[in-house]
């Protein structure tokens, strides 16, 4: 795949933004159904209206979802992803509304090779970011690629 960043191009620091992405009623409805969390604050227009939101707010899950999705394609690795190996340090800043336009900002956190000399781990930071700018939701996580087996 010639389309692809290798672990030995990619460098500490590089960053990627993605496009916009504008959440919607669909989404909500998908985030309660598919997760099964229905409670009001998420799924009843009457109830949120005496909460100090005011408006329905999606699950922090659903801006999980949305963020490491929204990031998968930076950097652009093809089929050199062996295996997500976990998410750290997430926080839950703001809460995502309907009507929210957000993109993804990624950094390169850190790189290691490990004892295989196939494989690599890198850390992206990810920033899941509203259309004001407001950071709502970042975090990190941990992916294992492939190498060209060269020392590091």
């Amino acid at each position: 795949m010639a389309d692809h960043v290798t672990y030995e191009q990619l460098e500490v620091g590089a960053s990627w933004r993605s496009p916009g992405r504008t959440l919607t009623e669909a989404d909500l409805a998908y985030a309660c159904m598919s997760s099964g969390d229905w409670h009001p604050i998420h799924a009843d227009a009457e109830f949120v209206k005496d909460t100090p939101l005011r408006e329905r707010i999606f699950q922090g899950t659903y801006g999980i979802h949305v963020a490491i999705g929204m990031a998968s394609h930076f950097p652009a690795l093809g089929d050199g992803v062996i295996a997500a190996l976990g998410i750290s340090e997430w926080r839950y800043l703001q809460p995502l509304r309907i009507g929210d336009t957000v993109h993804v900002e990624v950094t390169i956190a850190s790189k290691r090779a490990t004892s295989n000399p196939g494989r690599g781990i890198i850390e992206r930071r990810i920033r899941l970011v509203r259309h004001s700018g407001e950071v709502v939701h970042e975090g990190s996580v941990q992916t294992m690629i492939k190498r060209n087996g060269a020392a590091p």
